[in-house]
């Protein structure tokens, strides 16, 4: 696969394609560093980066005036709910909102009905996929129905694509199937993503155990909830040296533990989500249903060790968790309500938010772009599309943003079929001028093209 991409790429630049679209007046930015260039792209691949490019006649102009052109958003944690739950979202909804948001890649979780656990059902969901908007990557479960007791047929769903396992929403109790999975993960060279969540200390719980939770009289779950699964699962991996993938961690103490084995060399990488590094448990006071999200929202000071820990390098990407759910399910008492919210679109100003001025913008879009590509195994070097640099030769999946123009989260500007996001009504500094996936503007000006 990598080979033949190679050698399409070698054609173009050997040919001398006409550029089908320029991105003009704006800073480049990516794992190479910024510098001012324009952008030209045909037939889906990069042709040219330099300042003043001659634009065709015909060719499409995007303005990236006082913008940064980077490599697109790659979001390793969206559900997509298709098949099941597409009252909620489908793969078309889903990934007009991930373009909308920056993103050229995703990685549809399995936690749809039926699950997706054998080859047939990651058949179906790259079928359905081949309309989306952009790149839609596969995680295959770990378990059979995501039931946590017998393992799924993990080496099938690799021989489609599937690099990344997990059994999301549920992570997987029986600490000697999880080592059974991370040595049958180790012999396949594919990474396992845990859901960190005791369910023996969570269950019942629906916020943060701790002032806010004693406070509102809600049924609350500890942060040792996670941090225990967190400690089983480094020891499990410093035992069969399989790769792990740490989802949504929350807390001070999952970052501690994290920090400890990247020190000891440990195969582990991390994600955090936009709404862990902004928002805390002090958000359900009003019992709104919409602050319910599993893991929980935390205090103040597990955001600032989360924060820190990107500032350190330590966490590898920062990851939606886009979750949509339909009105009935949230317009309800807080303990019936299910958990999860809106991402896609709004992770790229409330991330900015969240790690400015700490961390600077590249360094910001690396935990959205190249860093996750590569846990994602879909980076350029890997043999994908995703995650840049920005050069001649490479494919053309580039978002346009802006760091400085703001905008007001309305209803009528989500583009999933659920409007479940905690920032309606928020004005945000941050905005997506524009997405180009596989060579084609699919949102130009913020607003999608099809």
């Amino acid at each position: 696969m990598a080979e033949a991409r190679s050698s399409r790429r070698a054609a173009v630049r050997r040919s001398g394609s006409r550029p089908d679209l320029v991105i003009r007046g704006g800073k480049v930015a990516d794992a190479t560093g910024e510098r001012r260039a324009d952008v030209a792209v045909a037939e889906g691949e990069i042709v040219a980066v330099g300042p003043e490019l001659e634009v065709p006649g015909g060719a499409v102009v995007l303005d990236a005036s006082g913008c940064l052109v980077t490599p697109g958003f790659v979001d390793l944690h969206t559900h997509l709910r298709e098949p099941g739950g597409e009252n909620a979202e489908t793969i078309e909804t889903g990934t007009r909102a991930a373009v909308l948001g920056g993103y050229t890649a995703v990685m549809a979780m399995p936690n749809t009905s039926p699950a997706i656990d054998c080859a047939p059902m990651v058949q179906e969901v790259l079928q359905l996929a081949k309309s989306a908007l952009c790149e839609v990557q596969v995680a295959g479960a770990i378990t059979k129905a995501r039931a946590g007791e017998e393992l799924a047929p993990m080496a099938e769903m690799k021989d489609l694509g599937v690099r990344l396992f997990t059994d999301d929403g549920a992570g997987v109790q029986d600490g000697a199937l999880m080592r059974r999975a991370l040595d049958y993960a180790k012999g396949l060279d594919v990474t396992l993503a845990q859901h960190c969540e005791d369910r023996a200390l969570s269950e019942g719980g629906y916020m943060h155990e701790g002032e806010w939770s004693s406070r509102l009289g809600v049924p609350a779950q500890p942060a040792a909830a996670e941090e225990s699964m967190v400690a089983r699962d480094l020891s499990l991996v410093r035992l069969t040296g399989a790769r792990l993938h740490l989802l949504h961690l929350s807390c001070a103490g999952s970052i501690s533990m994290l920090r400890s084995a990247r020190a000891e060399g440990v195969p582990v990488t991390a994600e955090v989500t936009p709404h862990h590094l902004s928002l805390t448990d002090a958000c359900l006071g009003d019992y709104d249903p919409v602050f319910k999200v599993n893991p929980p929202l935390r205090p103040l000071r597990d955001v600032a060790e989360l924060r820190q820990a990107c500032v350190e390098g330590l966490v590898d990407a920062v990851a939606t968790d886009h979750a949509p759910h339909p009105p009935e399910s949230k317009d309800c008492p807080l303990d019936e309500a299910a958990p999860g919210m809106l991402g896609l679109q709004t992770s790229w100003p409330v991330t900015l938010a969240s790690l400015r001025p700490e961390m600077d913008v590249a360094q910001i879009i690396a935990l959205l772009s190249w860093r996750p590509a590569r846990v994602a195994g879909i980076a350029l070097d890997q043999g994908g599309d995703q995650g840049g640099p920005i050069a001649p030769g490479s494919p053309a999946n580039i978002c346009v943003v802006d760091a400085t123009a703001t905008w007001t989260v309305e209803p009528s500007r989500l583009a999933s079929r659920a409007k479940n996001s905690p920032f309606v009504g928020r004005t945000l500094t941050g905005l997506v001028r524009h997405t180009v996936a596989k060579g084609e503007a699919v949102v130009i000006d913020g607003e999608a093209q099809r």
